[in-house]
C-alpha cells in the first residue's frame, strides 16, 4: 500500500519550481511506495508564494518559512531557497523530525554546515544535499565502471565546472559581491562533489582563486570568477579541479576525466547521455575511445524510457534526487550525499581560500 508524504517547499524560483516538478512527479516515474504531495510553498514574500502555490499546485501558500516548516501537514522540507537561509531553515524543521533535502551548498561556511550536520545526527532524520549532476545515469555508471576497475589503477583525475553567464548576460547585481555568490561558492562545489564522488576524500590542495572581471555591465564585481585547483587525493592520486563562470562558449561545462592503467574514461554534461571509454588492450586497428549511449541497463535510466538513445535531461536529474530522498525516508537508510558529505564540501573551499591566501598547501580535513 502506498503512503502520501506532504511536502513542503521553500523558494519558488529557479530551483523551486524544479523541485515542485520533480515531486509532482517522481511517485508516478519510480513508482515510489512514498507519494508525494505538495501541501505547502513559501517564497520571499506572501504574494509571491500564492502566486508560486497556484502555479505548481500546491495546497497552499505559506506566509513565510517558518510558518511551512511549523504546518502539521508538511512532513518534509525542501530548503530551495538563497544560501544564506539554508542554516535556520533546517534547524528549525530537523528540530520537529522532519526531513530535510538542502539545495547546495549547505550554508554559507564550514560553520554552518557543521551545526546542521550535528543537528541531523540529532534529530536522525533522512537528510540530502542537492547535488543533482552527479546523479546522471551517465554518471552513476561511471562509478560503477570505476568500482568494478575496469580501467585498472586510476593515476589522474581532471575535473571541471565551467560556464559563461557572467558574460554572456545581464549580471544581476547579487551575484557580483558575497563569497557564497562568486564562482567558488556558486559552480565549484558542483566540480568538488564530483571529485569526492569519484575519487574519494582530498588529502591536501593548492589553489588559486581569480576575478577577471573587475566590474560586469557598470556593477563592481568583489567576488571570484574563476579557481584552478591542485589536488592530491587519500588514495595518492593527483588530481585537478577548476571551474570558471566567465569561460566564454561554455554552457554547461561540467565535465571529468579519469586516466587509469587499463583505460580512461570522459563525460561531459553538455553531452549528458553518454560516456567515453577507452580501453587498452583493444584489438589492433580499434583503439581509441568509444562512445557508450546510456539506455536501460543503466542507473535510474529505465524509469523514464525503455530505449538507447533517448536519454534524459536536466529536470530528470531531480526527480532522481527526489525520488533518493524519499527512499531514504521510506527505509530510514542514509543515501548519498547526505549532510555530512555536503560538509565535506565546504571543508574543501575553505582549505581553498586558505591555500590561495598562504600561497601553499592545505588539508581539508584541518576545518
Amino acid at each position: 500500500m502506498a503512503d502520501q508524504i506532504g511536502i513542503g517547499i521553500v523558494g519558488g524560483g529557479y530551483m523551486g519550481k524544479a523541485h515542485s516538478a520533480a515531486f509532482a512527479s517522481v511517485g508516478t516515474v519510480f513508482e515510489t511506495r512514498l507519494k508525494p504531495r505538495l501541501v505547502s510553498i513559501a517564497a520571499s514574500s506572501p504574494e509571491s508564494a500564492d502566486r508560486y502555490a497556484s502555479a505548481f499546485g500546491f495546497e497552499r501558500a505559506a506566509p513565510d518559512w517558518r510558518a511551512l516548516v511549523e504546518d502539521p501537514g508538511v512532513e518534509a522540507v525542501v530548503i530551495a531557497s538563497p544560501q544564506s537561509t539554508h542554516r535556520d531553515i533546517a534547524l528549525a524543521a530537523m528540530a520537529l523530525g522532519k526531513p530535510v533535502l538542502c539545495e547546495k551548498p549547505m550554508g554559507l561556511d564550514v560553520a554552518e554546515a557543521r551545526a546542521m550536520v550535528e543537528a541531523a545526527k540529532a534529530a536522525g532524520v533522512a537528510n540530502m544535499v542537492a547535488y543533482n549532476y552527479i546523479r546522471t545515469p551517465a554518471s552513476q555508471y561511471v562509478r560503477q565502471l570505476l568500482a568494478e576497475g575496469v580501467i585498472g589503477r586510476i593515476t589522474q583525475f581532471r575535473c571541471t565546472h565551467d560556464e559563461d553567464f557572467h558574460i554572456a548576460q545581464k549580471t544581476p547585481a547579487w551575484r557580483c559581491e558575497g563569497d557564497a555568490n562568486g564562482c567558488l561558492g556558486d559552480l565549484a562545489p558542483h566540480a568538488i562533489n564530483a571529485a569526492l564522488a569519484l575519487m574519494g576524500p582530498i588529502a591536501e590542495l593548492s589553489a588559486v582563486i581569480e576575478t577577471v572581471y573587475p566590474e560586469r555591465n557598470g556593477i563592481p564585481v568583489t567576488n571570484d570568477d574563476q579557481v584552478q585547483m591542485m589536488v592530491r587525493f587519500d588514495s595518492g592520486v593527483m588530481g585537478h579541479i577548476a571551474s570558471s563562470r566567465v569561460a566564454t562558449g561554455r554552457k554547461m561545462g561540467y565535465a571529468y576525466e579519469i586516466t587509469g592503467t587499463e583505460g580512461a574514461i570522459r563525460f561531459d554534461q553538455e553531452d549528458q547521455n553518454a560516456i567515453w571509454l577507452y580501453r587498452k588492450d583493444d584489438a589492433a586497428g580499434q583503439k581509441g575511445f568509444r562512445k557508450i549511449l546510456t539506455g536501460p541497463d543503466h542507473p535510474d535510466y529505465l524509469p523514464f524510457c525503455q530505449g538507447y538513445g533517448h536519454g534524459t535531461g536536466y529536470q530528470d536529474q531531480i526527480i532522481i534526487e527526489a525520488h533518493d530522498f524519499l527512499t531514504a525516508i521510506d527505509t530510514g537508510k542514509a543515501v548519498w550525499p547526505t549532510f555530512e558529505a555536503g560538509l565535506e564540501v565546504h571543508q574543501v573551499i575553505a582549505a581553498v581560500r586558505a591555500a590561495h591566501a598562504g600561497r601553499d598547501w592545505q588539508r581539508p580535513s584541518d576545518f
